[in-house]
């Protein structure tokens, strides 16, 4: 908001703004947040509501003192006050004054040190430390996944569900449960090392790219992509290559994640709207992180993994990547790879798109055969997904009737604000067939 004072253009922000801003960098900032905390308390439960109580303490103060210079320290400070402040009424039953002060002042000191320690530093980098505790083998795959994405991903319970494509209340389950086992088994706050390490590194790899998607197609919220979420699951993958260097999949799944994340600019228009892949701009695409994602395919490949899933998927957005155009793109090659995968990985979701493929390559016909294989799909009742593809190839198909009411189906099954608009304009596009 603005207004004109003496003369002078002057901005003035409104609540509704600061809580926007709020939010943003609560986005941002929670992961690195609960994970310096992490290393505080040592207990994830714990960390995670030091860190809401920070979020409090901003939505309290920061409508009338402003958004500091720098959010993140300003959210860190407030919950390591609210960390010693508990700690001490903790201890004040058993220890005496003068001890316990001597004891919060050492605390104090390693806390700060823990805090400033550099997060480049792959052996000392909290947020790892925090994606493989979430990963630990103690909890169920379901579990490690979900918890993750909401310390790390900054996720609502409701957007991990929509991600799993299980009921909200099985993944509100599942986080409650894992942060108490975590807590009853204390779990130390460090990386695993060599057999234990190989044993997690799937768990891990699964939530990284999860991770990635939420940022590269938001499930929910008023914007398609998340940038951050992006980069924050790039610096993970890089790290964890970093560590286990002679690990096939892990250079796969950061293969994938360059070459999906060089398309992040072309991927909306100058109003935030969604710009569909064959629709992209491909002079836009960061050549940069292409060649660094050929590079780490051809690492996956030589170490013997080219079989991978990770390494099949990052193949196929290869055959993107290397197509001029549209037109120009591989999709024989492309269905050919997701029925690799499928044969590695059946999953309902991974079906969906090798019909994609197969009906780019070979006509809509053979494409819409296997969507409608799947419309029985239990798991998929709730993928705005399978509408979506299906009133696309009904559009080709010349039914424009069906495809309207798929798209405005598909549209009211996302979350996305931006998506849903999308969904809509091609409903009302379509024709009568």
């Amino acid at each position: 908001m603005q207004r004109l004072t003496n003369g002078v253009l002057i901005f003035a922000v409104t609540t509704s703004d600061t809580h926007r801003a709020i939010d943003a960098v609560w986005r941002i900032e929670a992961a690195r947040l609960i994970a310096g905390l992490m290393r505080l308390v040592r207990d994830v439960g714990l960390a995670e509501e030091l860190a809401q109580d920070a979020l409090v303490a901003a939505l309290e103060q920061w409508p009338e003192a402003g958004v500091p210079d720098n959010p993140g320290a300003w959210l860190m400070a407030a919950a390591k006050r609210r960390g010693i402040d508990r700690l001490r009424r903790l201890r004040l039953i058993e220890r005496t004054h003068e001890a316990l002060g001597r004891e919060l002042e050492s605390m104090q000191e390693v806390a700060m040190e823990a805090f400033d320690a550099p997060l480049d530093d792959p052996i000392g980098d909290d947020l790892l430390r925090l994606v493989f505790i979430s990963c630990h083998p103690i909890l169920s795959p379901g579990a490690r996944a979900a918890l993750t994405l909401r310390l790390l991903g900054g996720l609502t319970t409701e957007e991990i569900a929509r991600a799993f494509l299980v009921p909200e209340p099985t993944v509100a389950q599942r986080i409650v449960r894992a942060k108490r086992t975590l807590a009853e088994a204390r779990v130390p706050f460090e990386l695993p090392r060599g057999a234990e390490l190989s044993a997690r590194l799937s768990s891990v790899l699964e939530v990284i790219y999860l991770i990635f998607n939420e940022g590269y197609s938001a499930t929910a919220g008023d914007d398609w992509i998340r940038p951050a979420l992006c980069e924050e699951a790039l610096r993970l993958g890089r790290i964890l290559a970093g560590l286990a260097p002679k690990e096939p999949e892990v250079h796969g799944l950061v293969a994938l994640m360059e070459i999906q994340a060089s398309r992040l600019r072309a991927r909306v228009g100058p109003s935030g709207e969604p710009i569909l892949l064959l629709d992209q701009n491909r002079g836009k695409w960061d050549q940069l992180l292409i060649r660094r994602g050929f590079a780490s395919l051809e690492r996956a490949v030589a170490l013997g993994g080219a079989r991978g899933p990770y390494a099949l998927q990052a193949a196929i957005t290869t055959c993107h990547a290397r197509a001029r155009s549209a037109e120009q793109t591989d999709w024989a090659r492309i269905a050919a790879l997701y029925g690799t995968l499928a044969h590695l990985q059946p999953s309902p979701v991974v079906e969906l798109n090798r019909a994609v493929a197969v009906a780019m390559a070979f006509g809509p016909a053979a494409g819409f055969e296997i969507v409608e294989a799947l419309t029985s799909e239990a798991s998929l009742a709730g993928y705005h997904l399978l509408p979506s593809v299906r009133g696309d190839l009904l559009v080709k198909l010349g039914r424009g009737d069906e495809a309207r009411a798929e798209f405005e189906r598909a549209a009211s099954l996302t979350r996305n604000v931006r998506e849903r608009d999308l969904l809509l304009k091609r409903a009302a596009t379509c024709g009568s067939g």
